[in-house]
């Protein structure tokens, strides 16, 4: 199935979105709850699977459906098409401060290997699947697991990524050492393993965790400077645990946890 080509721009700089214009008859899919806002011409339908299987049957639309499932993702995934006669434009947002990357796969060989949770939005016709880490130490330790998401076709895909984003190229054998969960995306023919920090007081004292994702090349690599779990863990932290006020920044939060609430209306 021809991909649609999209016109888009992307617009702001930390909460970025990226608004597209379809032709008539153009498509795109996006993920669930990706939506910004659209024109009156577009209208929306819900496939079951990644709406690449439209004429595949029951069973592989089963399939499809199945692969997104074991991504974490929603089994079904919306198909945004201009019905007007004119150009059209819908826009999706990121769902947390970073960038978006916009990626043509025609460039990579058609594949783009990612974290399960970057996709974003993809012309129609992407394929949205699975792909399984065949290393057990990767499984076990590298964060994301055996599974990744795995995109192909020959359009244009968005990803979505933490802070800010840098792309590396892997020359043929080269090494390059990020912590796990730094990892957005890889193309070509990058080798992803795991490698032990190699020192107990390192590893226990450090704050890096005990792995690093080793990437060897050749390929290229996307690495983002803010993984939503990380953002996640430090408001985790900085919020009050058992309701109330914190007083941040202050001696007296520090050293007597709780005891501002004694003054804020809310104890007994």
């Amino acid at each position: 199935m021809a991909m649609d080509v999209i016109d888009y721009r992307v617009i702001g700089s930390e909460m970025q979105f990226v608004e597209c214009e379809l032709d008539p008859g153009e498509a795109m899919v996006g993920e669930a709850g990706s939506l910004m806002y659209m024109e009156a011409g577009i209208t929306m339908d819900t496939l079951f699977g990644d709406g690449s299987q439209s004429s595949s049957g029951l069973l592989g639309k089963l399939l499809g459906a199945g692969k997104r499932l074991l991504t974490g993702e929603s089994l079904f995934i919306t198909v945004y098409t201009n019905a007007a006669p004119q150009r059209q434009k819908l826009a999706f947002a990121a769902p947390f401060p970073g960038k978006i990357l916009p990626i043509d796969l025609r460039q990579f060989d058609g594949q783009l290997i990612c974290q399960k949770d970057s996709f974003l939005a993809a012309a129609r016709g992407v394929q949205i699947g699975i792909a399984f880490q065949k290393k057990l130490s990767v499984g076990f330790f590298g964060g994301e697991g055996f599974i990744m998401q795995r995109l192909e076709g020959d359009g244009l895909v968005f990803v979505h990524s933490g802070g800010t984003v840098v792309r590396r190229e892997l020359a043929a054998g080269e090494v390059l050492r990020v912590d796990t969960g730094c990892l957005v995306a890889t193309a070509g023919a990058v080798d992803f393993d795991i490698e032990y920090v190699g020192k107990i007081k390192t590893a226990l004292f450090g704050g890096e965790g005990l792995f690093f994702a080793r990437l060897t090349g050749p390929g290229t690599v996307w690495l983002q400077s803010l993984p939503f779990s990380r953002l996640a863990s430090r408001i985790f932290a900085a919020a009050p645990q058992m309701g109330g006020q914190r007083e941040e920044g202050s001696l007296l939060g520090a050293l007597t946890p709780g005891l501002g609430n004694v003054f804020d209306g809310d104890n007994d």
